[in-house]
């Protein structure tokens, strides 16, 4: 497993921790390996990168670009297996990161480290659009980050 961190925003001093902690649990958990990269950016810069790769000029939480299509052909079925060593790269937004955990009353790390893993799962074909594929990939995130401590994210108390 290959994983690189790349800082563009001086506020991301923890990505690097929690990137080589949620990287390598994911993979463990689904059995997988591969070369991720993970940027940490700014809201202005994750804006263009929306605008120019989604046609949404706006800031986001995270965004993934996978190395190739692995989504499943059939809703909730399990997307196909890597055929490259190198998965994608994703880029998180500190300032919208911070502003989420806030309104949701999680911790910084655990709101980040959730996105991280939900940011891998789609380099490895995991999607959200469709019902079935949306319960498959919640459920492994809330698996994944329970092993870590981490409280299921789409439980709302």
């Amino acid at each position: 497993m290959g994983l690189e961190v790349v800082l563009e925003d001086e506020h991301w001093d923890a990505l690097e921790l929690l990137a080589a902690r949620a990287v390598p649990a994911l993979f463990e958990h689904l059995g997988v390996s591969g070369d991720v990269v993970v940027m940490g950016c700014d809201d202005a810069r994750i804006a263009g990168l929306n605008a120019d790769f989604r046609g949404k000029p706006a800031p986001t939480n995270v965004l993934s670009w996978p190395s190739e299509e692995r989504g499943a052909d059939e809703d909730g079925d399990q997307p196909r297996a890597p055929t490259l060593e190198e998965l994608g790269d994703i880029a998180l937004a500190y300032g919208t990161c911070a502003r989420e955990a806030a309104e949701q009353g999680k911790a910084f790390e655990d709101h980040v480290t959730h996105l991280i893993v939900h940011g891998v799962l789609h380099l490895l074909g995991y999607d959200h659009e469709r019902d079935g594929d949306a319960a498959l990939m919640e459920g492994i995130e809330t698996q994944i980050l329970g092993n870590l401590g981490i409280d299921n994210p789409y439980s709302f108390d």
